[in-house]
């Protein structure tokens, strides 16, 4: 039985890609990645309905030393999508070999997002993924140069596809024909693609660097203002901001709640749990 291991967003084109093998009788299985930018619930719910087992790896750590200096710079926002696509491609390759799997498949189409997906970068994320020659697309195969896979067999290339560009059509129409109904809409699983976040978060890396996840996970909620001393304050803008922030507290933060009155909670960080006098505080965003 021949086994491919996908990375697996649960998006569109990764769910066409595993079914396209799985039509050829290739025992799939997918791979999923969280950190605090993107998570694998998505993909685990679409996993479960191609009825396929995923496996799901935290990678915070090299992720965030990748968003510190990526070698290929960010896109229009903090998206280094290149190199987070050659680290993930990475991970997989070094669980394809540890668990025997026969190849690693991606649902890129080539042309479809201009920075990540052209030919050169679809060739940068290969060397960098070290398994050059069993990296597969699916959805562009046939426009792209043979893999080590489809020379042995072990993939029927001509039962591959020649996807490119950003029109949508030709994967609604192939889903439609794999009866699958229920996908969801392209873009909106990555933060580092939205520019208010991208705004707190380049604002953070240039201020205190990207050393803290957790204050990178309160970046998620609040309001976030910068005193003349430099501290942050996050102020919450409703119930559930008003819980995640007291969540994310830790000794040596200062944390006011009103005392009588249904208001905003506030945190400053770093603030310690004496009384403040706040002089002035400047947003972060505008």
């Amino acid at each position: 039985m021949v086994r491919a291991l996908g990375l697996f967003s649960g998006g569109l084109d990764s769910i066409l890609a595993a079914r396209l093998l799985m039509s050829q009788g290739i025992e799939v299985t997918g791979i999923s990645f969280e950190t605090p930018f993107f998570g694998s619930g998505r993909a685990v719910e679409a996993a479960g309905m191609l009825g396929i087992p995923i496996i799901v790896e935290d990678i915070t750590e090299p992720h965030l030393a990748v968003m510190r200096r990526p070698p290929h710079g960010f896109g229009s926002n903090m998206n280094p999508c290149i190199d987070c696509h050659a680290l993930m491609a990475s991970r997989a390759c070094a669980v394809m070999r540890a668990r025997g799997f026969d190849f690693v498949f991606t649902g890129e189409v080539l042309n479809e997002r201009p920075m990540s997906q052209n030919r050169n970068a679809l060739k940068i994320v290969e060397a960098g993924s070290g398994c050059a020659g069993y990296l597969l697309r699916p959805l562009s195969a046939r426009l792209l140069e043979e893999t080590v896979p489809e020379r042995e067999g072990k993939v029927d290339r001509a039962k591959l596809l020649d996807l490119r560009g950003r029109s949508r059509k030709p994967q609604m129409a192939l889903a439609e024909k794999f009866g699958i109904a229920a996908y969801p809409q392209p873009a909106g699983g990555c933060l580092l693609t939205d520019p208010a976040f991208s705004s707190r978060l380049k604002e953070l890396r240039d201020r205190e660097g990207l050393d803290d996840v957790r204050s990178i996970q309160l970046l998620k909620v609040g309001r976030h203002f910068r005193l003349d001393s430099g501290r942050k304050i996050v102020v919450g803008r409703n119930e559930v901001d008003n819980a995640r922030i007291e969540g994310l507290s830790r000794e040596g933060d200062a944390l006011l709640r009103p005392a009588e009155v249904p208001g905003p909670t506030v945190l400053l960080v770093g603030g310690g749990a004496r009384c403040l006098r706040v002089r002035a505080a400047m947003p972060v965003e505008r």
